[in-house]
């Protein structure tokens, strides 16, 4: 782990001296450049400092944050068109603009007033948010969990609660978010694999570790009692924002054993979520806790409303609620599944369930599978 960290110092050091400061200071003589001071005060205030400087509103919300994964955070142009569900070619024109702008402007590396801070704050948390989402889940990298990625989203997170103007209640509520995730790393890999135990496809078993076969022994309790602890401090207030909502259902996962009242809190989350921030992957996972609270038949209902014809987690869901109805819809949606996944675990996921199906001697006779509880 300190050998990890110590490279990805190194790698942002390197980033900020041979990206940050030809970018955005190119017309500056090396010689007026002042001594690098390398203590921890100064670094944590030179983070800070780039995130929100990016964070200008002088360019689009999108550049903002396309500039501050790419020269920040070490994303490739292909992780951040992914990120934006864009193409490679939109994103490399869009950054280059970017910075032709922060140059124009004459964007300085320093921290805004109290009003710039507020006023960018919404960007630096998506940047962070997306940066561990980025390492919990990689849709771009073989290796799906990149661990390195989301222990510097908590880094970056934590700097931001010891900093008084950025210490909000939705900083705090995005920290233990990310607290909550984090602290199953150690079960999703176990056996040297992993599972993305939170959305449709782990819940279905696109991974080889699923979260109900997870060993609940592994979970880190330290890193739970800290989500719960910032977890309290985001609500002294009257914020309620997403990384609220998203939080306390991050809270109930960390509660192993299946309930009534967990499933139908969390379906009532999901339903303030969407209300507050919708997007295609809260919506399908708010169908999977339907189907926890009502059924299969029920979620299937919902689940067609949504028509993501693009999204393998939508055919792996779709798959899984005609396994208690259809057998032959189950097996043609995880066929769609399997078409559309993008990495090997995914596909490697998707081919063990219809290898369970018994796809491949589809004339024998299968009963169809009971639903569980319900």
């Amino acid at each position: 782990m300190a050998r990890q960290k110590a490279l990805y110092r190194f790698r942002r050091n390197k980033i900020y001296e041979t990206k940050v400061i030809p970018a955005i200071t190119q017309d500056e003589a090396q010689s007026e450049l002042p001594a690098f001071d390398f203590s921890q005060q100064n670094i944590r205030d030179s983070q800070l400092q780039m995130l929100f400087a990016v964070c200008t509103p002088v360019i689009a919300s999108e550049a903002q944050i396309g500039l501050a994964l790419r020269i920040l955070c070490g994303f490739s142009i292909d992780e951040i068109a992914e990120a934006f569900l864009s193409r490679k070619d939109t994103i490399n024109k869009r950054l280059f603009r970017a910075k032709e702008k922060l140059r124009a402007e004459g964007v300085r590396m320093e921290l805004p007033s109290p009003a710039g801070i507020a006023g960018r704050l919404d960007s630096v948390l998506h940047i962070i948010y997306l940066l561990f989402n980025e390492g919990y889940y990689s849709r771009t990298h073989p290796q799906t969990m990149r661990e390195d990625l989301c222990f510097e989203a908590l880094r970056l997170g934590a700097l931001l609660t010891e900093y008084d103007p950025t210490n909000l209640p939705e900083t705090n509520a995005l920290m233990a978010l990310m607290c909550f995730h984090a602290s199953r790393f150690s079960a999703r890999r176990a056996g040297g694999a992993e599972a993305n135990e939170d959305s449709i496809a782990g819940e279905s078993g696109a991974g080889p570790i699923l979260y109900e076969q997870q060993n609940e022994g592994l979970w880190d309790m330290a890193l739970i009692g800290q989500g719960m602890h910032f977890l309290e401090r985001s609500l002294q207030g009257r914020t309620m924002s997403a990384y609220h909502l998203e939080a306390r259902i991050a809270s109930w996962h960390c509660i192993k054993e299946d309930s009534p009242e967990k499933w139908e809190a969390i379906l009532a989350l999901y339903d303030q979520l969407l209300l507050v921030s919708y997007s295609p992957s809260a919506a399908l996972n708010r169908v999977f806790a339907c189907y926890k609270v009502k059924g299969a038949a029920t979620a299937l209902e919902e689940a067609e409303k949504l028509n993501m014809e693009d999204n393998h987690f939508y055919f792996v869901l779709l798959g899984e609620l005609y396994r208690f109805l259809d057998r032959g819809k189950a097996v043609s949606s995880f066929q769609k599944a399997y078409a559309l996944a993008k990495t090997p675990v995914e596909k490697q996921g998707i081919r063990a369930i219809l290898n369970e199906l018994d796809v491949q001697n589809s004339g024998t006779a299968q009963s169809v599978r009971k639903p569980p509880g319900r």
